[in-house]
C-alpha cells in the first residue's frame, strides 16, 4: 500500500494545518486537518483488500514490422465468490513506457477480456509485462500495486520496402569443376562417371559405361552450387547516426527477406561480428528479421568481421555481396577490393546525408571501389528504390 503524491500532500497539509490550529488556538483549521486525516484513513480502508483474480496476458503477433499494429488481449477472471471491485491494470514496458486499462467491478465466477495496442513506432525486442494491478481510492490518496503474471516478448522488426531479388550464384556444368566444401542438400547434380569402388550406391551404376568399359562404373553424384546473397550491415557508429543507421538496418532487411524469399540462400553479417547463415523460405525471413530486430550500433574496430575476411573461408563465399554503410571513404571500403574477386557481384550501398554523393544526395565515397555498383540514398526508400532499377 502506497500513498500517491496527491495523498502526501494531504499528509503534509494535515500536519501542518493541525500545528497551526494548536498554535492558533482556532477549531477550523484543526477541523480541516482531521478531515484530511479522514479522507486519507477512507482511501486506506477502499484499497486495503487486494485484487483476487485470474489474469492471463497474450500478444498478437508475437512478431510485426515497425509501425504496424499489435494488440495484446487481456483476460480477466474472478474465481472467488465475491464480487470484486474494479481495478487498473498496468502493463509495464520498456523504454519508460506503460500502459493501463481499467477492469470493471467482476461478479462472482464471471470473465472480462480486454484489448489495447502495443507500441510499434521503434524497432527493437519489447518486453510486455509484468501486469501490475492496483486499486485506489476515489480521490487518488492512496494506491495498492500487486505484480502478477508473466512476461512476453514482442519482437518489432525493421520495415521492408518492396525489392527484386537478385540472382549471384556461380553456374556449374555437368561432369566439371569442384564442390563446394559445405554442398547444400536436397537435390543432385552429376559431376562424373567413375570407376566403381566397394561401398558406392549399387543403384547408381551406369550400365551403358559398364558396358563399353567392361568393368563397373557409378554416376558421381554432387549437390549443385545455388544462389547465394551475402549482406554486411556496416554497424560502425562513426559511418551512421542513429537515424541513419534506422534507414540501413531498413535497407538490409528488405534485401536479404527479398531473397530469402526468393529461394536463396542468405547470409547476413555484421561489423560487430553476427553472422547468421540461412537457406530460403519463410523461417529463414523471420531468423534474418529476429537478428536485425536486435542489431545496434557499436565501435567494431574494422567494416569487414573476421568470419568474412578470415581466409579458408571460401566455402561460404560466392554469389552476390551487399555492403550496407554509411559516410563510409576510401579507407573504409579499401578491404573491399581484396572479397570481390570471390562473389560474382559486388553492391556497395550509403545512406545518410554527409555531403554530396554519386547522384547529389547521400553520401561520399561509396564509388571508390572497382567493378563495384554503388548507390548512394538519404534514406531506404530511395536506396530500395535504385536497387530496383539496377537489378530489373
Amino acid at each position: 500500500m502506497r500513498l500517491t503524491r496527491r495523498g502526501v500532500a494531504v499528509g503534509v497539509a494535515a500536519l501542518v494545518l493541525y500545528g497551526l490550529g494548536e498554535l492558533a488556538g482556532h477549531p477550523l483549521p484543526r477541523a480541516l486537518a482531521g478531515a484530511a486525516l479522514g479522507a486519507l484513513l477512507a482511501g486506506v480502508a477502499v484499497t486495503f483488500r487486494r485484487p483476487r483474480v485470474d489474469v492471463h496476458r497474450e500478444v498478437h503477433p508475437d512478431r510485426v514490422e515497425k509501425g504496424r499494429p499489435a494488440l495484446a488481449r487481456l483476460l480477466v477472471g474472478n474465481p472467488g465468490t465475491r464480487r470484486q471491485a474494479g481495478f487498473t491494470a498496468r502493463e509495464r514496458l520498456e523504454r519508460d513506457l506503460s500502459l493501463g486499462v481499467t477492469v470493471r467491478p467482476l461478479a462472482p465466477g464471471a470473465t472480462a477480456t480486454y484489448h489495447y495496442e502495443l507500441p510499434t513506432s521503434a524497432r527493437g525486442k519489447l518486453t510486455v509485462g509484468p501486469l501490475t494491478l492496483e486499486r485506489a481510492d476515489p480521490l487518488g490518496l492512496v494506491r495498492r500495486p500487486l505484480s502478477t503474471g508473466s512476461t512476453a516478448t514482442l519482437w518489432v522488426h525493421p520495415r521492408v520496402h518492396a525489392a527484386r531479388a537478385l540472382v549471384g550464384g556461380h553456374p556449374r556444368h555437368h561432369h566439371e569443376g569442384t564442390t563446394t566444401d559445405d554442398a547444400l542438400r536436397g537435390s543432385s547434380d552429376l559431376r562424373d562417371v567413375r570407376e566403381y569402388v566397394v561401398g558406392d550406391e549399387v543403384r547408381h551404376l551406369h550400365w551403358k559405361a559398364t558396358a563399353r568399359t567392361g568393368q563397373l562404373m557409378v554416376r558421381d553424384y554432387v549437390d549443385p552450387d545455388q544462389p547465394r546473397f551475402t549482406l554486411l550491415l556496416d554497424t560502425r557508429t562513426a559511418v551512421l547516426s542513429a537515424q541513419e543507421f534506422e534507414e540501413a538496418v531498413e535497407v538490409a532487411a528488405s534485401l536479404v527477406s527479398a531473397a530469402a524469399r526468393a529461394g536463396h540462400r542468405c547470409r547476413l553479417l555484421t561489423a560487430d561480428g553476427e553472422d547468421r547463415m540461412v537457406f530460403g523460405g519463410p523461417p529463414a525471413v523471420r531468423q534474418l528479421m529476429d537478428v536485425l530486430c536486435e542489431a545496434s550500433r557499436g565501435n567494431a574496430p574494422a567494416m569487414i568481421p573476421d568470419e568474412l575476411a578470415k581466409p579458408g573461408r571460401t566455402g561460404l563465399r560466392g554469389g552476390c555481396l551487399v555492403v550496407v554503410t554509411g559516410r563510409a571513404g576510401k579507407e573504409h571500403l579499401s578491404g573491399l577490393a581484396t572479397l570481390r574477386p570471390h562473389y560474382s557481384s559486388l553492391f556497395v550501398i550509403g545512406v545518410g546525408t554527409h555531403g554530396l554523393g554519386v547522384d547529389g544526395l547521400g553520401v561520399h565515397g561509396v564509388a571508390g571501389v572497382a567493378k563495384a555498383r554503388s548507390i548512394s540514398a538519404v534514406d531506404a526508400e530511395s536506396a530500395i528504390r535504385q536497387w530496383n532499377a539496377v537489378v530489373s
